[in-house]
């Protein structure tokens, strides 16, 4: 069993309230959820209106195929949000 995971560190700053944030998390977390079949959430830094952490992960039983997903959910994501990535990283074990 191989388990990818992925961090997705995002800056919206032109967020002023975390009711504001909330909206644009809970919008990018439905898309991938509808898109994908990832586990998602918002996974650090919550209280923090202008940043957006956000995790994923997925099994596989090939490392490739994990690492395509998780790739393919993180380029999903840089397409579908206005918020500016800042950082990524990814792990397969």
């Amino acid at each position: 069993m191989i388990i990818g995971t992925g961090k997705i560190y995002l800056s919206a700053n032109w967020v002023h309230s975390l009711k504001e944030k909330r909206m644009i998390v809970k919008s990018i977390i439905d898309k991938v959820k509808h898109r994908f079949n990832v586990s998602i959430a918002e996974v650090d830094k919550q209280d923090f209106h202008q940043s957006i952490v956000i995790g994923i992960a997925c099994v596989s039983n090939d490392s490739k195929q994990a690492n395509s997903i998780i790739q393919n959910v993180i380029d999903y994501i840089e397409l579908n949000t206005d918020a500016i990535v800042e950082n990524i990283e990814v792990e397969i074990y």
